[in-house]
């Protein structure tokens, strides 16, 4: 089911928050699969840099919020998504990133999948169901002050 009725009513925010986070792993294996993934904050940031407009979602991901590089990178990531109104999702579940997208294409140099800190979803065109969903979910979370919407994935 692609389409989520305006107003539609959940369980509670747990089943609200599951529904976003499995929307979310089907948008990002479907993005990798049409090639539309830039996975790695330094990859991230040269193509926010070169093309932002093409940029519908950047996805930040940490489950050790100890480390203060990685604070200084979202940061400035945030602000730069923020000021060129790109939709920003923070995750922890790290790993399930990792199942996720080396599942999907095993093929690829591993190495391209050591940085999964920063993810961009590219390619406006892409009206995926999904993406909708994440976008409202974050709508959402921003008109009760959530400045930067937070999700946990869960490994499986």
């Amino acid at each position: 089911m692609c389409e989520m009725a305006p107003g539609k009513s959940f369980g509670s925010i747990e089943s609200r928050m599951q529904s976003v986070g499995l929307a979310l792993e089907e948008l990002l294996v479907t993005a990798q699969k049409q090639d539309c993934l830039t996975i790695g904050i330094y990859e991230s940031a040269k193509l926010l840099n070169v093309d932002p407009d093409n940029v519908v979602l950047c996805v930040l991901a940490a489950d050790d919020e100890e480390d203060v590089a990685l604070k200084i990178h979202f940061t400035l990531l945030q602000s730069f998504c923020c000021d060129s109104d790109i939709t920003i999702l923070r995750v922890s579940g790290v790993q399930r990133l990792k199942q996720l997208l080396v599942a999907v294409d095993a093929n690829r140099n591993q190495e391209e999948h050591r940085d999964l800190h920063c993810i961009l979803v590219t390619n406006p065109q892409a009206d995926h169901c999904r993406l909708q969903e994440v976008g409202t979910y974050c709508q959402e979370s921003r008109r009760l002050d959530q400045w930067v919407p937070e999700l946990v994935l869960q490994e499986r």
